[in-house]
């Protein structure tokens, strides 16, 4: 029954119900590309279902984590370049997890903006289902949020939450020793951390986000927006081949707070700072603010996304086999008596 009046909808207030269910509709098949073995329901219901015997586990561990991207997402937003930070939102979670020695499983996102855009929207959460994809884990859930008021005009924020699983007792850091040989695996740039700084840097300069990148082709907007690189199944292949102890995703803290984390309180690393060239984007950062070795280290991943300490007698094995599996590996040094970080060498 009707009374006549046109009465104010939810659409009048900024909230479009129908383009989220477009959306929704939209994201399907990114999402499905992501599913494997364990996933029982997806996309739809009011919650996903997950059967961990069916994904191979016999007594599983649990092990979760929950990231954003940071002011990187300000660079995506005011470029409009917005389709590789799902990647780097994946990336923050599953990288952190691979290093409790745990496989990713499944992944949700919370997408939070004022007005709702269907292609951006969707262009962010394919780039989510990409990183899934990449890191072998499922999309299987998420929440749109439209809310008018909170956020400006094109605005927009991404948090993720991914579910991982090991077998009891497989768990890392796990019987790091002194003597263990020290392996990095090189970063794709600056990744998802130290962002606000790296803005900042970017003002100092004088420089636009369309302008020429000063040390790569392209625009500089675009360079900075590489996305964080995967390491989960390389990783992976590597604790299963044996001989791996920890592993230590580089992210806030740089090198000299992240490592230590991994290592037992007696001990310690001796990093040779020679040991891999400084990628040109943090040479132009580290030049531009006059920043110092010591800052650059404990801000930034400088080149180095994530470190593995290996038992000695496997290090030359599992060096090989990262480089298999398409990594760039640097001898950076080795785990030693004596807490703290111990830096020989330049880096700049």
């Amino acid at each position: 029954m009707s009374d006549g009046k046109n009465g104010i909808t939810y659409a009048d207030a900024g909230v479009d119900i129908d383009a989220g269910n477009a959306l929704v509709d939209r994201i399907k098949p990114a999402a499905k590309r992501t599913t494997r073995s364990g996933v029982m329901a997806g996309l739809g219901g009011f919650g996903a279902l997950f059967d961990l015997k069916d994904a191979g586990y016999v007594d599983p561990i649990l092990v979760a984590a929950t990231d954003g991207v940071g002011t990187k997402l300000r660079i995506a937003i005011d470029t409009g370049n917005v389709d590789g930070v799902g990647i780097d939102l994946v990336a923050m979670c599953v990288n952190d997890l691979v290093c409790q020695g745990a496989e990713p499983l499944f992944f949700l996102d919370y997408f939070a903006t004022g007005k709702l855009e269907t292609d951006q929207a969707a262009r962010i959460i394919e780039g989510i289902a990409e990183g899934c994809y990449q890191s072998g884990c499922a999309l299987i859930g998420g929440e749109t949020a439209e809310m008018p008021g909170m956020y400006e005009a094109g605005d927009f924020d991404l948090a993720g939450f991914s579910v991982g699983a090991m077998e009891r007792g497989a768990d890392l850091p796990a019987d790091v020793a002194e003597g263990d040989v020290l392996l990095g695996l090189a970063s794709s740039g600056v990744h998802s951390n130290g962002y606000s700084l790296v803005r900042k840097l970017v003002e100092i300069s004088g420089l636009a986000w369309g302008d020429e990148c000063p040390w790569a082709e392209g625009t500089l907007g675009a360079a900075l927006l590489a996305p964080t690189r995967l390491y989960v199944k390389q990783a992976l292949a590597a604790v299963r081949a044996g001989g791996v102890h920890a592993l230590a995703h580089i992210t806030g803290g740089g090198l000299t707070e992240n490592l230590p984390r991994v290592l037992p309180d007696d001990l310690g690393a001796d990093i040779d700072l020679s040991a891999w060239d400084l990628p040109p984007v943090f040479k132009w950062l580290a030049a531009t603010g006059g920043m110092a070795e010591a800052e650059m280290l404990k801000t930034f991943n400088c080149g180095v996304g994530m470190i593995l300490s290996v038992a000695p007698d496997r290090a030359e094995a599992v060096e090989a086999l990262l480089l298999e599996q398409g990594e760039t590996v640097y001898r950076l040094g080795t785990v030693t008596s004596g807490a703290g970080m111990r830096y020989a060498g330049k880096l700049l």
